[in-house]
């Protein structure tokens, strides 16, 4: 009887144990739990680690600010250097760490194989970064993404290249010939394929597409063809080093174009200015917005550099952290109207949100497609490389210059 009595005491304590806790949901008795997934090693680390303090700085202001019902957010992170690594940390963080939402990821490659995983397991993907259409086109029941995608991108560079460049080269939108050069991951390949697609609607003709691989160590191939094609305008998607290679060549093998339009990735980065010189004057570049922008249009914006500069000692080294940051402010808004880490409420609590554009720090607006998840007030703008400075140049509303021909 004494035996029986204790085995009942025993199962008594697990139960209260058990109801007393929600370790199961990400969530402890101080602290609601969030996975943070970037690649904060190997080739992409830059920018990854540049994202991931984005979305720091705003849980770090959150925290302060209260958190949720007192409860602090902890974000737990995961290194995934690769598509693979993203899968296997994303298994990690839901299977191990019983994390039921993430954020992330700066790459597609990644965002795409981490998000198999959280939708097989009913966890919550929120992209802040990565510009893939693929990501939400699958219209997963717990994917949701606040930055642009890439398809935005191709429409900014085409509807720049309607409304702006035909009336500075003087000619017509059909006589308009443009190439594309890009790298041939999923980020490079997206914008190519729906410029091309835009492009064809609009009767501009495309004539010549260049892909390749952003490790390669010569170009020289692919300038020539963009050369040979003599194009008026180049569309360029490149990350960094592939990005100083192209400029480098291109001038080594005497390839100049009346209009560059490069596409977030190496081009918007201080280093490809400082790596390249005079070489990036001139240069477009359509990303996520950068820090010299109409202050009128993105409200915030001057406070979020001086809590970077506070935390990290220097200015952004671009402005995937402020994306990230202003992306994760809407998760952390969502997060306190559901008050716990619940994927199914913190999607439909989601779909409820609005903001409109002119009211973030990014500029943009919020208010998401129920069938995809994606953000359909969000845009990126176009910028010039103007005496070593990166100016946004287009739309007018955000613009702090106009853009400049025949640099």
């Amino acid at each position: 009887m004494k035996k029986y009595l204790s085995l009942l005491l025993v199962a008594f304590l697990l139960l209260l144990s058990a109801c007393g806790s929600n370790e199961s949901s990400g969530e402890s008795s101080d602290s609601l739990k969030i996975g943070a997934l970037f690649p904060l090693t190997g080739d992409l680390a830059l920018l990854g680690e540049e994202s991931f303090r984005g979305v720091e700085l705003a849980v770090e202001e959150f925290n302060k600010n209260g958190g949720v019902n007192g409860k602090e957010i902890e974000l737990v992170k995961g290194d995934a250097p690769d598509a693979d690594a993203g899968q296997a940390e994303a298994n990690r963080l839901v299977n191990q760490e019983n994390i039921k939402a993430i954020v992330g990821s700066y790459s597609s490659s990644i965002s795409f194989a981490a998000s198999e995983v959280t939708e097989r397991n009913g966890a919550l993907y929120w992209e802040l970064g990565a510009v893939s259409d693929s990501v939400t086109d699958r219209q997963y029941k717990y994917v949701l993404r606040t930055n642009p995608p890439a398809s935005y991108f191709s429409k900014v560079n085409i509807d720049f290249i309607k409304e702006v460049v035909t009336e500075k080269l003087g000619k017509d939108l059909g006589d308009i010939k443009v190439a594309i050069a890009h790298e041939d991951s999923t980020y490079g390949t997206t914008i190519a394929e729906e410029a091309k697609k835009l492009a064809d609607s609009e009767g501009i003709e495309i004539v010549t597409t260049e892909g390749y691989s952003s490790s390669t160590n010569d170009l020289s191939s692919v300038i020539l063809n963009l050369k040979n094609a003599n194009p008026d305008v180049v569309i360029a998607v490149s990350y960094l080093n592939d990005a100083i290679l192209l400029a480098r060549q291109s001038e080594e093998l005497g390839f100049k174009v009346p209009v560059f339009i490069g596409n977030g990735g190496g081009h918007t980065m201080k280093d490809f200015q400082d790596a390249v010189g005079n070489l990036a004057d001139g240069l477009f570049n359509i990303d996520f917005p950068q820090y010299s922008i109409n202050r009128e249009s993105t409200p915030g914006m001057d406070e979020f550099l001086e809590m970077y500069k506070e935390k990290y000692g220097s200015d952004p080294r671009s402005g995937h952290s402020l994306t990230n940051y202003m992306g994760m402010k809407v998760v952390l808004d969502v997060l306190s109207e559901v008050g716990e880490v619940n994927p199914d409420k913190l999607k439909e609590e989601a779909l409820k949100y609005k903001a409109e554009e002119g009211t973030t720090a990014t500029g943009w607006g919020v208010e998401f497609d129920p069938k995809d998840g994606q953000n359909q007030k969000g845009s990126p703008y176009l910028h010039q490389w103007i005496d070593d400075e990166l100016l946004t140049v287009w739309p007018e509303n955000v613009s702090v210059e106009e853009p400049q021909f025949n640099k």
